[in-house]
């Protein structure tokens, strides 16, 4: 079976199951949870860079 055709019967879930109007607004707020004060990888190389170093390590 088809991988579309399976799709077709399963229910819309998450963010696909809500109205244009909710997703909108929830799309809207992207990127303005964080203050700008706070959003420190945007505002210092550095500390981004190592952090990203760090990736996956434990």
């Amino acid at each position: 079976m088809a991988e579309a055709d399976r799709s077709a019967n399963r229910p819309k879930r998450g963010f696909a199951a809500m109205d244009r109007e909710t997703q909108k607004s929830i799309a809207s707020k992207g990127g303005r949870s964080v203050p700008v004060e706070k959003r420190s990888f945007s505002r210092n190389r550095q500390l981004a860079s190592e952090a990203g170093r760090k990736g996956g390590q434990r």
